[in-house]
């Protein structure tokens, strides 16, 4: 083969393509683990879900570089940007959606809660009126079915509303991140002019 670039320079080009697959690569099957999770997610947040989100969120920092600006190419800094900004967006919100459905200073939904308890209620009936007479055999194990019943009633129905509010969260931490790296390559930028 006859290669007519300068010594070095292939070497140079070579690294800095592989260091961009490598984000790409690195923010793609971040975003495809997250899709992974809702899609697997079935019935309330648990906890898992929170160390699913760190872990990911930390696999994008510390595998993918901020996009930084280049004179010429201002839409392919912006769709960089905006695809970090929205993987790191939906890690933020993995991590976020149990403590969303358990803790209501984080997000109130009173109506919610309030019909979610009443669902909880009427769980423990059903499971009161499917065990009829052996209800009055064993009251320790009705009183334990009831209270299973109506804990995953409960649980179920915050968490279909949680669900339904995650995208808010996702696309605040995502606006957040972009104005927060926007800021600081802006900075950079201009600091090296």
């Amino acid at each position: 083969m006859d290669d007519r670039s300068p010594p070095g320079a292939r070497g140079s080009v070579t690294a800095a393509a592989d260091r961009g697959a490598g984000n790409r690569a690195g923010v793609l099957g971040t975003a495809l683990a997250g899709v992974l999770a809702f899609a697997l997610s079935s019935g309330s947040w648990q906890w898992f879900s929170t160390y699913i989100g760190v872990t990911l969120l930390t696999v994008v920092l510390a595998f993918t570089s901020p996009p930084a600006p280049l004179p010429g190419t201002r839409s392919g800094y912006v769709r960089s940007l905006a695809v970090q900004s929205l993987v790191i967006g939906l890690c933020v919100s993995l991590t976020l959606a149990p403590a969303l459905q358990r803790w209501p200073w984080l997000l109130p939904m009173p109506g919610t809660r309030t019909e979610c308890a009443h669902l909880g209620d009427y769980a423990a009936l059903q499971a009161r009126a499917a065990l009829g007479d052996l209800g009055g055999r064993g009251g320790t194990a009705l009183s334990y079915a009831q209270q299973d019943q109506s804990r995953h009633a409960v649980a179920d129905c915050l968490s279909a509303t949680t669900t339904l509010w995650l995208p808010v969260y996702a696309l605040a931490a995502a606006i957040l991140t972009a104005l927060g790296i926007w800021w600081v390559t802006g900075r950079t930028t201009s600091g090296t002019r």
